[in-house]
C-alpha cells in the first residue's frame, strides 16, 4: 500500500485512516496520548495488535511531554476494552518510562513494533505450513497489515498461501471485511470474493470452503477466543462440515490473567453503526440496539492457535501456557 498503516517519525505518530477506506487513503497526524486514544476509539486506527502499537507511541508521546503518565496511560487503555493488546503494551512502555524516562520509553515502543512485525512473519510461516493444500479460505472482518505489525495475522497467512481462493465476509456493522479486506487482497492481486456474514455458514456448509481462518483480539489462558462479533458462528460451521477454524495472532493477544473466555469484556459500540451503514439510516432513530463488537470461540472449537512462537494444537490450558513460557514471562 502506498501509504503505511502507522508510520512513527520520533515525535509524532501517523496513521492511515481506516474509516475512510477503500476510497480515500487518508492519513492522520497524532501528537499526544489523547489523539491516539480518540483515534483508537473511533477506528481511524484498529486491529489488536496494531492498536498496541499506536498506544506505545501514544504513551511514549506523553512522557516526553511531562504528561502524568498514569492519566495518559489509563485514557490510552480505556480506548478499547477487550483487545488485550492494548493495555499489554501500554504496561510495556510505562514500565520503560518509570525507569528510565522518556528515551526509554520510545525505545521500548519502538521494540513493540518491530517485535510485531516480526511475529507477522513468523506467524504467515507457521500458519501456511498448516493449512497447505487448502483452495479455498474464508476469513472473516480485517486481520492484515491494517490490523497489525508487518503483513497481519491471518491474512499474512492467506497471502503466504499460493493460488488460494478467498472468501471474506463483509462483517457487519463497520464492514472491515468488505472495505479493509478486500481492499489489501486487491492491492496483493489475489482473487478474492465478499460473501454477506449470513450466507458464510451455509457456503461451508456446501463444501465450499476448506478451512477458516481468523484473528483474534484477546485469548483467555484456557484458549477461549475474543474475536470480531461473527466469529463463533464460523467455528460453529467449521465444525459441522468438519474443517479446520483456525486462529492466528502473536502472543502478545494471549492473556493468562483472564481464566476463560466468559471474563473478557466485550465491548458494546454506538447503536447508530447498526443503525447505519455507509452514513444511508437503516432503521428509524430510536430503534433500539445491540452492538457487541465481538463474541467469544470456545476453545474446543478452534483446530489450532497460530502464534509468532509456535501453535497450539489442540487448543487447551496447557498448550497455550507452553506459549506464553516459550515466549518469556510478560
Amino acid at each position: 500500500m502506498s501509504t503505511p498503516p502507522l508510520r512513527w517519525d520520533g515525535t509524532r505518530l501517523y496513521v492511515l485512516d481506516q474509516t475512510a477506506l477503500p476510497f480515500d487513503e487518508r492519513e492522520l497526524v497524532l501528537g499526544d496520548a489523547d489523539a491516539v486514544a480518540a483515534a483508537i476509539g473511533r477506528l481511524a486506527v484498529r486491529g489488536a495488535p496494531l492498536i498496541g502499537i499506536a498506544a506505545g507511541y501514544g504513551l511514549a508521546m506523553a512522557t516526553a511531554a511531562g504528561e502524568d503518565l498514569d492519566r495518559a496511560a489509563g485514557v490510552l487503555r480505556e480506548a478499547r476494552p477487550t483487545a488485550v493488546n492494548l493495555a499489554w503494551a501500554v504496561d510495556r512502555v510505562r514500565d520503560a518510562a518509570r525507569a528510565g524516562g522518556a528515551e526509554a520509553a520510545r525505545a521500548e515502543a519502538a521494540r513493540i513494533h518491530a517485535d510485531e512485525d516480526a511475529a507477522s512473519a513468523a506467524i504467515a510461516a507457521a500458519g501456511a505450513e498448516l493449512l497447505q493444500g487448502a483452495s479455498s479460505v474464508l476469513t472473516h472482518c480485517n486481520t492484515g497489515a491494517l490490523a497489525a505489525g508487518g503483513r497481519g495475522t491471518a491474512l499474512a497467512v492467506i497471502l503466504a498461501l499460493p493460488d488460494v481462493r478467498v472468501l471474506a465476509t463483509e462483517t457487519r456493522p463497520l464492514l472491515q471485511g468488505a472495505r479493509l479486506t478486500a481492499w489489501e487482497l486487491r492491492r496483493a492481486g489475489r482473487a478474492h470474493e465478499i460473501v454477506v456474514d449470513g450466507a458464510a455458514p451455509g457456503l461451508i456448509a456446501r463444501g465450499e470452503v476448506d478451512a477458516v481462518i481468523t484473528g483474534c483480539d484477546r485469548v483467555a489462558a484456557n484458549g477461549d477466543v475474543a474475536n470480531k462479533v461473527g466469529t463463533y458462528p464460523l467455528a460453529l460451521a467449521a465444525q459441522a462440515a468438519g474443517i479446520p477454524f483456525v486462529v492466528a495472532g502473536p502472543t502478545s493477544s494471549i492473556d493468562p490473567e483472564t481464566a476463560t473466555g466468559a471474563e473478557i469484556a466485550i465491548e458494546e459500540r454506538a447503536p447508530d453503526e447498526v443503525r447505519h451503514a455507509g452514513g444511508a439510516p437503516l432503521a428509524h432513530p430510536d430503534t433500539p440496539v445491540r452492538n457487541p463488537a465481538f463474541d467469544v470461540t470456545p476453545a474446543a472449537l478452534v483446530t489450532a492457535l497460530v502464534t509468532e512462537r509456535g501453535v497450539a494444537r489442540p487448543v487447551s490450558r496447557a498448550t497455550v501456557r507452553a506459549l506464553l513460557d516459550t515466549r518469556g514471562a510478560r
